[in-house]
């Protein structure tokens, strides 16, 4: 099972999910905005995954400009997977934060920087000790443009990783695919549980785009 943990499994191995979608909040713990949409029509939307999505999550929540966040799992093939399910391996998923945020106060750049500089992306499927898929480095994108700002980072950012003597990143940049919220208490928990885990460690490599 630890081996299978480190590949992506395939359609015939995938657990089958659900058609329910998991109940969520009303409202963000912290920001005390909506978790789902539709958003305000000026705001604009991000996804990344880097590592266990507690830390991630509150690294991201903590930014100037941000309307909200949420935590859930992507990049899978299981519909609306259990936290559970995401552990085994066999959905696929990704442990994402879905982030959305006003472009006249955070840009999507600033976002990046910052994805770039508190996780490893370099580990490949994994992130410290969290080992597995859904540990996995990714942005997802929404559009064009930042698809092509993403690739432009990770260019930049590798060529200050392999000057620090780091290996290839392993970060996959894809289109954003299909968002399944996840459970409740995992949604802000690092706010409900402030002394709870928090995986998350950079390299110690400064990336300003």
């Amino acid at each position: 099972m630890h081996q299978k943990k480190l590949s992506m499994p395939t359609p015939e191995e995938a657990l089958p999910g659900r058609q329910e979608a998991m109940p969520v909040p009303a409202e963000h713990y912290v920001l005390k905005t909506p978790l789902t949409g539709p958003f305000p029509g000026h705001l604009q939307q991000a996804m990344f995954g880097l590592g266990c999505f507690w830390g991630a999550e509150r690294k991201l929540w903590q930014q100037p400009g941000i309307y909200t966040t949420a935590v859930g799992y992507a990049g899978g093939l299981t519909a609306n997977p259990t936290y559970q399910e995401v552990c085994t391996g066999l959905t696929g998923h990704n442990e994402v934060v879905l982030v959305v945020f006003d472009p006249t106060q955070i840009s999507y750049q600033q976002l990046l920087s910052l994805f770039w500089q508190v996780h490893n992306p370099t580990q490949g499927m994994r992130q410290g000790g969290d080992v597995g898929t859904q540990y996995r480095s990714g942005i997802y994108t929404f559009n064009n443009e930042q698809q092509q700002q993403a690739e432009h980072s990770k260019a930049l950012y590798q060529q200050r990783l392999s000057e620090a003597g780091y290996g290839a990143i392993t970060t996959e940049i894809l289109p954003a695919p299909q968002f399944y919220y996840a459970e409740e208490y995992h949604q802000q928990y690092l706010a409900k549980n402030p002394d709870g885990y928090c995986g998350l460690g950079g390299t110690g490599v400064s990336c300003i785009l």
